[in-house]
């Protein structure tokens, strides 16, 4: 029988990173009360202590609804939660949680991945939970950490339908739509295709900036002028995006292989060759892509 889950429950948040953080603020924010996990273990502590001042900043004041947060040691802690949600690195991170957790769980429990990850891997994973009767959702999410931070992020959800409804009340404190694209992959499948189209544009863009440059037009001459023409787009609309991104990465530690200009572009790869998909323009920028984001993050930063 599917759990509750409601704000009366424990929702398990695994992976405080970049992305992660901000979802999890959010959660608290509109009052769910979480058990938080990373490998590092000051994130979660430190966001613990966040959360603790704002609910009692808002009980002194007599209003507002803050979660409660509690840091657990590791995913065995997280046994008794309704609902588990995974803002990992990657396919092998989420597995090894999983497998780990999965058999400590309620029948009736879902699992939130929203990790992207291959499709593959996310219909493995919903198998295995099925087997022992958990409701598991790739649910990757797009927007970035400052839609993260306020909420509006949208997710793209794969997995049986009645389980998107169970998980929805979390799933709607994090994003402003949510989608239910497919069965279980559909929504690791949805995000990569999102990633190749946003990062394909990106390349596009910065090689016109650098044409438009070397004859000694300034990038923000080049950018409001496709704002009224066919070459308008989201990154030219959101120009710096990329570079805060990845300063936000540097401050974290992450290597450049595990940013998503880098990891999600190599998975694009690898999930064309298990569906026998050509993609050539996908290769070339796992290849490219990282170097180029990564040196104009430099300059923009110096």
């Amino acid at each position: 029988m599917a759990q509750d889950i409601n704000r009366r429950t424990s929702i398990g948040f695994v992976g405080l990173g970049n992305l992660g953080r901000p979802m999890a603020e959010s959660l608290l924010r509109d009052g769910w009360s979480l058990k938080l996990h990373d490998e590092d273990p000051r994130r979660a502590e430190e966001l613990a202590e966040r959360a603790g001042a704002a609910a009692a900043a808002q009980a002194a004041e007599g209003v507002g609804t803050a979660g409660a947060a509690e840091v657990v040691a590791g995913p065995a802690e997280l046994a008794g939660c309704a609902a588990v949600a995974l803002a990992v690195p990657d396919d092998d991170a989420v597995a090894e949680i999983l497998d780990e957790l999965v058999p400590l769980l309620a029948a009736g429990s879902v699992v939130l991945v929203h990790s992207t990850i291959l499709p593959a891997t996310a219909r493995r994973l919903a198998l295995q939970a099925e087997v022992r009767e958990i409701g598991l959702l790739d649910v990757p999410v797009s927007g970035g950490a400052e839609r993260a931070l306020t909420g509006s992020l949208t997710v793209m959800a794969g997995g049986r339908g009645e389980v998107l409804e169970q998980a929805r009340p979390v799933l709607d404190s994090v994003a402003e739509t949510v989608l239910h694209v497919g069965p279980s992959g559909a929504g690791a499948a949805v995000k990569l295709a999102n990633q190749l189209m946003m990062f394909a544009a990106l390349a596009g863009v910065q090689e016109a900036l650098e044409l438009a440059g070397a004859y000694g037009v300034p990038e923000q001459t080049v950018l409001d002028a496709v704002s009224t023409s066919t070459g308008d787009s989201w990154i030219t609309r959101n120009w710096g995006f990329f570079d805060r991104v990845a300063k936000a990465y540097d401050d974290a530690g992450t290597p450049v292989r595990n940013r998503p200009w880098s990891k999600d572009l190599w998975d694009v790869v690898a999930a064309a060759r298990e569906s026998d998909v050509q993609v050539p323009l996908a290769g070339l920028l796992a290849q490219q892509l990282a170097d180029q984001v990564e040196a104009h993050a430099r300059k923009s930063d110096s």
